[in-house]
């Protein structure tokens, strides 16, 4: 190994040899990595690796990494014995000693596996179905048991929701439930970032070693499109890269036994609305799925803006679906534990699986991916009248837009390009959207750092 000396700033040449699925690609899978024929996969790879090698970045730009790493480069071999990672600048950073940290080269492999699999699976020529509601739920499936998270044992998996931008308060009260949680033998899945998405996994450390827990889970699941923004938090035992934020979200609800919401900014939100929008058709009604929002004592005016906004849209049905806990994480814990219980009683009853919720219905609607373009975004229909399971659609689709124009590429470009996104719905729904973003902006929770420049704007 070595650190060129022309590096704007300390870098690594290395080749590792992963270990694990990584030792069986063949070479056509190879060959996707390496961009013989993937018509971009390479870039995509190295963009997600870059992500990974800057693991604990605070920064939210997607491309503050690309910026002060221009010249990294990643490329894929096959060995007789395995596969061959070789790294050129690499951030130095994610080594020590000469030595790639353990826990990064976990991660990296973790990326390669997820690219290689849906440029072979998932691809042109691949072998599942992406225009069914079942052809995508059983895509979802095949990544998540490629990357080796789908475990048959008791149902002790929670997903936590919450804002990559959260305040110190915020963030040691997630630590606090985190911990709960650990103690009462509950793993953590979150979107693998900072913020409330590492709380939780810390906490949880530290009961499972109370407990000596000998087997933990810290599952983060991402998508290319965020991760450049938030990159795995060191926690992360688990990584998986879903294709896009439709079957990321997809693969919380599949994956989870329960979800805990802390406090966010429009990315929350959107999971808010998703999942929602699920819960309320009927054919989920008699479907357990414990679902807490929770926070500080300090985050009570957030959670009764929230709580206002999706009564105002969805109706007070939706509000029935979850619970709010403010400032005791003890009662917020024990919640989730007695819906686990629930949730583990109905699987049996309905012979589903422990490791996969088959059992819930998710529509084609709230699984084929938005593309939020200027024209997209402008023809939302967010008028009252509509099903709140199609109105819920919508609005995740809304805030899925606004969460690109803040933190993904492409996103942003088209910001640049064009100016920001405009929103049109009924006068009392947009007033009621309006209000809240402005709250986020306010509570600095759309930005890690800097002034926030709005990338939409509210028409009524």
């Amino acid at each position: 190994m070595n650190a060129p000396s022309n590096a704007r700033l300390p870098t690594v040449d290395a080749s590792i040899h992963p270990r694990g699925g990584l030792d069986i690609l063949s070479r056509a899978e190879v060959a996707e990595l390496a961009d013989a024929s993937a018509g971009g996969m390479h870039d995509l790879l190295r963009r997600c690796a870059l992500a990974v090698l800057t693991s604990g970045s605070a920064s939210d730009d997607p491309r503050a990494a690309q910026e002060l790493y221009p010249d990294f480069d990643i490329q894929v071999h096959q060995q007789d014995r395995g596969v061959r990672i070789d790294l050129h600048h690499a951030p130095a950073m994610a080594f020590v000693d000469g030595e790639i940290i353990r826990g990064v080269a976990e991660l990296l492999a973790a990326v390669v596996r997820d690219l290689a699999y849906r440029a072979i699976e998932l691809g042109e020529g691949g072998s599942r179905d992406l225009s069914s509601s079942e052809g995508i739920t059983d895509s979802v499936f095949g990544l998540l048991r490629n990357a080796r998270v789908l475990e048959p044992v008791e149902p002790n998996l929670v997903v936590c929701w919450g804002g990559h931008s959260i305040n110190r308060e915020e963030y040691l009260y997630t630590k606090e439930v985190g911990y709960e949680l650990g103690l009462r033998g509950l793993d953590i899945c979150t979107g693998c970032g900072p913020g409330a998405m590492k709380g939780p996994m810390k906490g949880a450390t530290i009961a499972h070693a109370k407990q000596r827990k000998r087997r933990m889970r810290y599952i983060g699941v991402t998508e290319p499109g965020i991760i450049a923004a938030e990159s795995p938090n060191p926690i992360v035992n688990h990584l998986v890269i879903m294709p896009d934020i439709e079957k990321r979200l997809e693969a919380f609800v599949r994956l989870g036994h329960g979800i805990i919401v802390f406090p966010g900014g429009v990315g929350t939100a959107e999971e808010i609305l998703y999942l929602l929008g699920i819960l309320l058709r009927e054919e989920n009604r008699g479907v357990p799925f414990p679902l807490v929002l929770t926070g500080p004592t300090s985050a009570a005016p957030y959670f009764e803006q929230i709580d206002r906004f999706i009564r105002l849209t969805l109706g007070d049905g939706a509000a029935e679906r979850y619970e709010i806990v403010i400032g005791d994480p003890v009662e917020a814990a024990r919640l989730m534990a007695d819906g686990i219980r629930k949730v583990r009683g109905h699987r049996i009853a309905q012979r589903d699986s422990f490791f996969f919720n088959w059992s819930i219905n998710i529509p084609l609607e709230f699984q084929r991916p938005f593309d939020p373009t200027h024209e997209a975004m402008a023809g939302l229909d967010l008028h009252q009248g509509r099903l709140a399971h199609e109105l819920a659609a919508d609005l995740r689709r809304a805030f899925s837009g606004i969460v690109a124009g803040n933190v993904k590429e492409e996103g942003l470009r088209r910001i640049e390009e064009r100016g920001p996104f405009e929103i049109h719905g009924d006068p009392d729904m947009m007033a009621s959207l309006d209000a809240l973003l402005r709250a986020f902006v306010e509570q600095r929770r759309m930005k890690i750092a800097g002034d926030y420049k709005p990338c939409y704007r509210v028409v009524a």
